[in-house]
């Protein structure tokens, strides 16, 4: 009884955190670009194999998941998803620890965890994978435990057929994600999203942060962690003389008040010049905005299909935004950061339409022209 609730849980628990991924495989890949980034494992050359990668890793998690819950070659599953867990905890620790990666996607958009409480996941996880693994160890063939050997015994053969309309049903969620957009939207930026009301709520209760000091004493080498209170009220540490010094690069910004969470607040667009444009677009009773986080992978000849296409909708308000100041030719170009762009846009380009700051569709450039 306890092992069979053990294991349908954790069943449940992979089944749901590959399906939130296979539902955006490509917000899932900017995560994994994310982790071959130089200041991570400084592997760039693996970014342009980032959507292949997450597909092949949802896939070995939804297939092993919905595995343990059938019970189905009990030991070759409990021993891959072992070491799926032994992997993902390393990548967890590695995050955690030198607080590179800030979100590792487990769970997509869908539940948020910080590098320490992704971590912490893991290891709860291989402890109930252990668990069970023990719990079953009597159960388990003795013979062909780790093949997928095409006679299938007639007791199986359900499993088999469940497990294919499974496979198909993720394959069709996925690659409605990718193709189009993602079968169910669990980011901020989903159709009906009213982005100032989110920006009022960000501006009425803003996360507060301070900064901490680190201090070397030149004369006795002791070094001191200070927060910006107490290094202002105290003159010992910056007055005249003192043996006190900053280390520079050494300095934390840390979180002292939770705020309203939201990634609207990353909605910032300027003009080529820099200055704020983000008010007059979300105040504009309808605004068209083309997206563009690799401009210069977008074909010149798509980029005047747009152009064309928008300045025909009845609006004035057109934009194209881009991480480049001269992608578009014939409307206003504004300016954004690549990683706000990704949060919006899952296909590259991309068109978002708003109503006085609602987001009432968006679409890929593509479904956008036909």
């Amino acid at each position: 009884m306890i092992k069979g609730l053990l294991r349908f849980l954790l069943a449940i628990i992979f089944i749901l955190s590959g399906f939130v991924k296979a539902v955006d495989l490509v917000g899932f890949s900017f995560k994994m670009e994310e982790y071959f980034a130089p200041n991570v494992f400084n592997m760039p050359f693996f970014e342009k194999f980032a959507l292949p990668l997450s597909i092949f890793v949802v896939v070995l998690e939804l297939l092993l998941g919905f595995m343990l819950l059938i019970k189905l070659k009990l030991n070759f599953t409990l021993s891959a998803l072992i070491a799926l867990c032994i992997f993902f905890g390393f990548l967890t620790f590695y995050s955690a620890y030198y607080n590179v990666v800030t979100d590792c996607g487990c769970f997509g958009d869908a539940i948020k965890f910080t590098p320490w409480q992704s971590f912490i996941k893991d290891i709860v996880l291989l402890i109930g994978l252990i668990a069970v693994f023990i719990l079953y160890r009597k159960e388990f063939k003795k013979k062909d435990a780790y093949s997928f050997s095409t006679k299938k015994e007639t007791g199986n053969k359900f499993k088999y057929i469940l497990l294919g309309v499974f496979s198909v049903a993720m394959i069709l969620v996925g690659a409605h994600g990718i193709v189009h957009e993602p079968v169910i939207d669990f980011r901020d930026y989903k159709i009906g999203t009213d982005l100032r009301a989110e920006k009022a709520k960000i501006a009425k209760n803003p996360s507060q942060y301070k900064t901490f000091y680190s201090l070397k004493n030149a004369k006795t080498g002791e070094v001191l962690k200070v927060n910006q209170d107490d290094y202002i009220k105290k003159t010992e540490y910056w007055a005249e003389g003192s043996p006190w010094k900053i280390e520079e690069g050494k300095n934390e910004s840390v979180l002292v008040k939770e705020g309203y969470k939201s990634e609207i607040a990353k909605f910032k667009l300027e003009d080529t010049t820099g200055m704020d444009m983000t008010q007059e677009v979300i105040n504009a009773p309808k605004a068209i905005l083309i997206f563009t986080y690799y401009p210069q992978n977008v074909s010149p000849e798509l980029i005047k299909q747009l152009e064309t296409k928008i300045k025909t909708q009845g609006t004035t308000a057109v934009y194209g935004v881009s991480t480049l100041p001269n992608t578009f030719k014939t409307i206003k170009n504004l300016m954004m950061d690549a990683t706000a762009i990704k949060t919006i846009a899952r296909s590259n380009p991309f068109v978002l339409v708003l109503e006085n700051g609602k987001i009432v569709d968006k679409q890929p450039a593509k479904d956008y022209l036909k």
